[in-house]
């Protein structure tokens, strides 16, 4: 597997780690939580990352393909995130060659993401329900590991 493939990888498993720890333990209701004047909802930016996997595996593909997912459905997205990131994940460890260049998967769906789970955790904080900090140098992230059930966080802080 080249260099740049196991980079994206490893940042999938990122993506989980940190996503997994944003989604986990989310108080009742929290989908409907917004930071207010007229933003997503958390359960909208949550089904938003399930759509950026999609169109990743597409891209991975050699296609352009976009659709939007219409859920209201907290526990059905969590799901579909981490089904998602498999898929991509998958897709990765495979021999088979890309259909675009590594560089804009990156920058496209998997940096995307990215803001989004940051976006989730700070919803959280507006809910009441805050996601404990970390040194996430310390975590235990690895390639391969983008399911639900992650490892526990190695330094955490308030």
């Amino acid at each position: 597997m080249s260099d740049e493939r196991t980079m994206l990888r490893h940042t999938l498993a990122t993506i989980a780690y940190r996503g997994g720890k944003a989604l986990r333990d989310a108080p009742e209701g929290f989908g409907a939580t917004t930071a207010g004047g007229g933003s997503r909802t958390a359960v909208q930016i949550l089904a938003h990352m399930g759509d950026l996997f999609a169109w990743g595996l597409a891209l991975a593909d050699g296609e352009y393909r976009w659709s939007e997912t219409k859920s209201d459905d907290w526990d059905a997205q969590v799901e579909r995130f981490f089904a998602g990131l498999a898929a991509v994940d998958a897709r990765l460890a495979s021999p088979e060659p890309l259909g675009r260049p590594e560089t804009k998967l990156l920058q496209g769906p998997f940096a995307d993401a990215l803001t989004h789970v940051g976006q989730i955790a700070m919803l959280r904080r507006v809910a009441g329900a805050p996601v404990r900090g970390e040194n996430y140098f310390k975590a235990t992230i690895e390639i391969g590991q983008v399911g639900s059930g992650q490892a526990p966080p190695n330094y955490e802080f308030d």
